[in-house]
């Protein structure tokens, strides 16, 4: 068993995670959003502060035992491959995409990312040269909550405003 921390960005400290419905088309669908990385983090809650005009940014910090992912129907991509890129293509387009999954980990389709898979959307690019083109770019990790069950597992520690 090993303590991780996972980071959420917001403008508000986040002590108890809920899963929120978003009018926003979302990589995994609908979920309580963490990266381990603590940069990716703090960006989104500097976007999300800017995005929502109130609040200010704060990363909320929690710790998650991976021992508990046994306990959870999970999903977890290595990488950005074809599969992940169906899977998120399904999310982002909702076409009555649903999954049953507590927990999903995989990288991150960023601002970075987005004009290579908006080609994609648009049939410009094919799943081999979408692929391609997202290897070279270092995606950070995103682990998705999508049930009580798994919220249950979250520990928070801090809120670091920034």
């Amino acid at each position: 068993m090993n303590q991780m921390k996972l980071y959420h960005g917001s403008n508000i400290v986040v002590e108890k995670p809920a899963i929120l419905a978003s009018d926003r088309k979302l990589d995994f669908g609908t979920g309580f959003y963490l990266t381990s990385s603590y940069e990716q983090a703090a960006r989104w809650a500097t976007l999300t502060a800017k995005r929502k005009e109130s609040g200010s940014p704060v990363v909320s910090v929690f710790e998650f035992d991976d021992g508990d992912l046994d306990s959870l129907k999970s999903l977890k991509f290595e990488k950005a491959d074809k599969s992940w890129l169906r899977f998120v293509s399904a999310n982002r387009k909702n076409v009555d995409f649903v999954n049953d999954f507590d927990l999903i980990i995989g990288p991150v389709a960023n601002d970075r990312t987005m004009p290579v898979i908006s080609l994609f959307f648009a049939g410009f690019y094919d799943e081999d040269e979408t692929i391609k083109r997202l290897l070279p770019q270092k995606l950070c990790d995103q682990f998705v909550f999508r049930s009580e069950k798994s919220l249950q597992k979250l520990q928070f520690v801090e809120g670091i405003s920034l």
